[in-house]
C-alpha cells in the first residue's frame, strides 16, 4: 500500500508539472532542451567508444554546469515566485553560474587533429554541446527578464539594457574561467584569493588589454546571438 501511495503521489506531481509547463508555454522547448542534452551525451559516449579516448568527456560536466542556471530559473517560473527578495536571491545565484552556459563555446579551443577520431566528428560534438549550453543560458536569461518586467515593473528598454550588460559581464566570467582557470564555486568558497588574483592581473596593462578585448568581442558576439534568439522565441506562433 505505501508503494502504491508513493507511486500515486509521484504521478500527481508529474501531472501537475506537465500542466504548469503547458500553462507557462515551456513544454515544447523543455522537451527540445532535454532531447538536445540526450543527443549530446549520446554523441559523447559514441566518441568515447569509437576512439577509446576520454578526451571530450569533460563536456558532459560542462553541460551539467550550464543546465543549473536554467534549472534555477525554470523552477522559479513554474512556482511563480512573487517575493522580490526571493527573486533577487535567485537572480544572484543565476548570475554566478550563467557564464557556464556560454563557456562551452570556448571549448572549440580543444579541437585538434588526432588519429583516434575524425576532426569533423569532434567539431560536431563540441558545437552540439556549445549550442545546448547557449540554449540553456539564453532561455534562463529570458526568465530573468520575465521577472524583471513582472515583479519589478521594468520597461522593455531597461530590461534589454540590463540583458546586454549581464551578457558582457558573463563574457568576462568566461575569460576568468577559460584563461585564469577560476570557476563559479571559487567566488563562494575562496573569494579573497580570487579577488587578490584579479587585482594582481589588472595591475598589468597587458592583461587589462587582453581581458577587455576578449570581453568586448565575445560579449558583442553573444549579444548578437542572444537577441535574434530572443526575438524568435517571442514571435507568436514560433
Amino acid at each position: 500500500m505505501p508503494v502504491i501511495m508513493i507511486f500515486w503521489a509521484d504521478h500527481e506531481s508529474c501531472a501537475g508539472m506537465l500542466k504548469r509547463l503547458r500553462e507557462t508555454g515551456r513544454l515544447r522547448f523543455t522537451i527540445f532542451l532535454l532531447a538536445l542534452s540526450v543527443y549530446c551525451v549520446a554523441l559523447c559516449a559514441f566518441r568515447f567508444l569509437y576512439a577509446a579516448s576520454s578526451s571530450y568527456l569533460f563536456l558532459i560536466w560542462n553541460l551539467a554546469l550550464a543546465f543549473f542556471p536554467w534549472l534555477v530559473t525554470s523552477v522559479a517560473v513554474l512556482r511563480d515566485v512573487k517575493s522580490r527578495a526571493a527573486i533577487l536571491l535567485i537572480a544572484a545565484v543565476w548570475l554566478l553560474f550563467f557564464p557556464n552556459c556560454l563557456y562551452i563555446l570556448t571549448d572549440l579551443i580543444h579541437l585538434h587533429r588526432t588519429e583516434s577520431a575524425p576532426l569533423w566528428l569532434d567539431l560536431i560534438l563540441v558545437l552540439s554541446f556549445a549550442w545546448a549550453g547557449l540554449c540553456f543560458g539564453f532561455v534562463s536569461l529570458m526568465d530573468i527578464e520575465h521577472f524583471l518586467r513582472k515583479r519589478f515593473n521594468a520597461d522593455r528598454r531597461m530590461v534589454a539594457v540590463l540583458s546586454v550588460c549581464m551578457i558582457y559581464l558573463a563574457a568576462f566570467g568566461v575569460y576568468v574561467g577559460r584563461f585564469w582557470r577560476w570557476n563559479s564555486w571559487d567566488l563562494l568558497g575562496n573569494p579573497a584569493d580570487l579577488m587578490h588574483f584579479m587585482f594582481d592581473r589588472f595591475t598589468d596593462a597587458g592583461n587589462t588589454y587582453r581581458v577587455s578585448g576578449f570581453t568586448l568581442l565575445m560579449g558583442t558576439l553573444l549579444n548578437l546571438m542572444y537577441f535574434p534568439f530572443r526575438y524568435v522565441r517571442r514571435t507568436p506562433g514560433s
